[in-house]
């Protein structure tokens, strides 16, 4: 997200220490005062292949790289750097000390948040609308009832269990 220096948008914060009504009111602003803006993501089979900490460095740079304009400088939150063919800076804590990253941030959350509701209408038994992807109980619940379905990390530590665990039953 490059942000318009002269039209800031106010209530910027952390995604997480957001509402979800009030992540999507700021989505809509964000994406109409911003500069330019740009969400890339890494497939389920990216992050198994690569693991989770690359896959998102790499969908990182694909945004940056889908961005309209080239930006002087990307603020990253967090202490790992994709790589750039630009100047970049991780920033610790910068969701909530950078307005550009917390837009970022809220973008990312709620693009993800509509793309579980989305998959949800497919594969309701998982209840991707309501645990939005976390490893919650009833979560992992329904993957020990189910399995696992298409849009699940074969490298996520449940799911390899629950998998596991159906490959034994299956051999026994």
């Amino acid at each position: 997200v490059i942000l318009h220096e002269r039209h800031p948008i106010k209530g910027l914060a952390d995604s997480k220490r957001l509402t979800a009504l009030r992540r999507e009111k700021l989505f809509d602003q964000i994406c109409d005062k911003a500069l330019c803006c740009s969400i890339a993501l890494a497939s389920v089979e990216e992050i198994d292949r690569l693991n989770i900490l690359q896959a998102t460095l790499l969908a990182m740079r694909r945004a940056v790289e889908g961005l309209r304009l080239a930006p002087a400088l990307v603020l990253v939150d967090g202490n790992r750097l994709p790589v750039l063919p630009m100047r970049a800076e991780a920033v610790v804590g910068g969701d909530e000390r950078v307005a550009a990253i917390s837009a970022a941030s809220i973008l990312a959350k709620v693009h993800r948040d509509r793309w579980c509701r989305e998959i949800d209408a497919t594969w309701p038994q998982y209840g991707f609308a309501t645990h939005k992807g976390y490893g919650t109980a009833a979560h992992l619940a329904a993957l020990r009832t189910h399995g696992a379905c298409e849009h699940h990390r074969r490298s996520f530590a449940p799911v390899a269990e629950v998998l596991a665990g159906a490959r034994t039953e299956s051999a026994a």
